[in-house]
């Protein structure tokens, strides 16, 4: 355990039963979340290379265009 986490779960004792278990389900939540996402992103490898493929193919043929950030699209 690195000395930051140690300090925070020292401060996070001097908390009231009730907080403590309310700051418990945010970080096993979190975990959870972080847990999820890359397993979605594992999993996603293959998709996203066809698409990485399938747009440098468009590209290459000419069939795109640039981003333009500036653009007014409040008006599409």
């Amino acid at each position: 355990m690195t000395k930051t986490l140690e300090h925070a779960f020292v401060e996070a004792s001097k908390l009231s039963s009730e907080q403590q278990e309310a700051l418990a389900a945010l970080i096993m939540e979190e975990l959870a979340s972080d847990r999820r996402w890359a397993e979605s992103f594992a999993h996603s490898q293959d998709k996203l290379a066809s698409l990485a493929d399938e747009a440098l193919t468009e590209f290459r043929a000419g069939k795109t265009r640039p981003f333009e950030k500036d653009s007014d699209l409040s008006n599409d």
